[in-house]
């Protein structure tokens, strides 16, 4: 058996929020404890108060979630509010750990990670997945996921994404147990012998010619095929009828991402301001000497990725009946689509079957499953369906 509940709150106080959420998962879950709680919280918390009285109220045996850029349920949706998902079963095994320091060693915060995870001649069960949170701001997220990938010879569907600070890009968390850190990532190990549905989609194509990226410095973007990053992007401007202003560039820069080519497809990555020295500073890292395009998408793809996401996931599990959901998608997907977003959020809701999701923007999105994306990428639609 398994019970969940979606549950969602628009309280700022961080005590009051964590009372409300608990509270309510109390009367959803009836006589059940929680094994685990996934809590997403918009920055305008006191996170700990938030943590600390979510699990005085409930008691889940683990607490888990990160900060996140717009907060949203099956009925709910808003950008300084709080929701979470509760979990309890007899069916699923779940474990929890952190890592910290990604700045410092990504190997270091892998191993740190799969610490907690089953022994890896454990096979008594059948499916492996794990929902890995980061604080995306501190970089390296796409290279943690490759070191986690490697370090399990791909037992494991990873799904997840980078955590937010509703568009400010300044300072992000993720919760593990009470606390909230930066510079750190969370996982959370499902184990089951049902199928766990995990899709991906982002409805992006390419436009102009490919480029070589032949510079790039962190989470900077120097220069593509030997010229400064801003001048390609004032070519692509120009060719397209697009204004392009370096000083505000945002609006232009979420109808106009990065793509890098990988196996027939493309990781994306959006790009978030112009530095003096000419190059772009982006959501995510671009490796040196990859190849990339521009990318172009509307609201309609938008909203189609995101179907095709939760009907992937659908598809997962079989003949089982879904259960509950976590549906995550990119910030600047809905700082694009604006309020059109309300109608991709209604779009999953009528593809998952009737069952309840919870879920967030967030600053890049985790999806590792076999035969489709790899790694993390932003603007790219992920959901993972739980089943009965």
């Amino acid at each position: 058996m398994t019970k969940s509940a979606i549950v969602f709150t628009q309280q700022n106080d961080g005590s009051a929020a964590g009372k409300e959420l608990g509270e309510k998962i109390i009367e959803k879950l009836v006589d059940k404890t929680p094994n685990v709680v996934i809590v997403f919280a918009s920055s305008v918390y006191d996170y700990a108060a938030l943590l600390r009285t979510i699990k005085e109220t409930c008691i889940p045996g683990i607490l888990v979630g990160s900060s996140s850029a717009g907060e949203f349920t099956s009925n709910d949706f808003g950008t300084d509010s709080a929701c979470a998902i509760a979990l309890y079963s007899t069916e699923l095994q779940f474990r929890a750990g952190i890592g910290q320091a990604i700045t410092a060693s990504r190997e270091k915060v892998a191993d740190e990670l799969l610490n907690v995870l089953s022994p890896g001649h454990d096979y008594q069960y059948q499916y492996y997945s794990a929902m890995v949170f980061a604080d995306a701001l501190s970089g390296f997220t796409d290279e943690l996921i490759e070191l986690l990938t490697e370090k399990t010879t791909g037992k494991y569907q990873f799904f997840g994404g980078g955590a937010g600070d509703n568009a400010n890009f300044q300072k992000t968390h993720v919760f593990y147990d009470t606390e909230a850190y930066t510079d750190a990532a969370v996982i959370l190990e499902i184990l089951s012998n049902k199928p766990i549905g995990v899709g991906a989609a982002h409805g992006w194509k390419p436009v102009g010619s490919r480029m070589r990226v032949t510079e790039t410095d962190g989470m900077k973007l120097v220069s593509l095929n030997g010229r400064s990053a801003v001048e390609l992007f004032k070519d692509h401007a120009e060719t397209t009828g697009q204004n392009f202003n370096a000083d505000e560039p945002i609006s232009f820069f979420l109808h106009n991402i990065i793509g890098i080519e990988v196996a027939g497809d493309y990781k994306l990555r959006v790009p978030l301001a112009v530095l003096p020295d000419g190059s772009v500073a982006m959501a995510s890292d671009i490796p040196n000497g990859a190849y990339v395009s521009f990318m172009a998408t509307d609201n309609d793809c938008s909203k189609q990725a995101a179907v095709e996401a939760a009907a992937g996931a659908i598809k997962q599990l079989g003949d089982h009946k879904p259960n509950v959901a976590l549906f995550f998608d990119c910030v600047a997907t809905r700082l694009r689509m604006g309020k059109e977003f309300d109608f991709e959020l209604e779009k999953v809701n009528e593809t998952l079957q009737g069952a309840n999701y919870a879920g967030c923007n967030t600053y890049g999105q985790v999806a590792r499953v076999n035969g489709q994306f790899s790694g993390f990428q932003n603007c790219t639609a992920v959901v993972c369906v739980i089943p009965d």
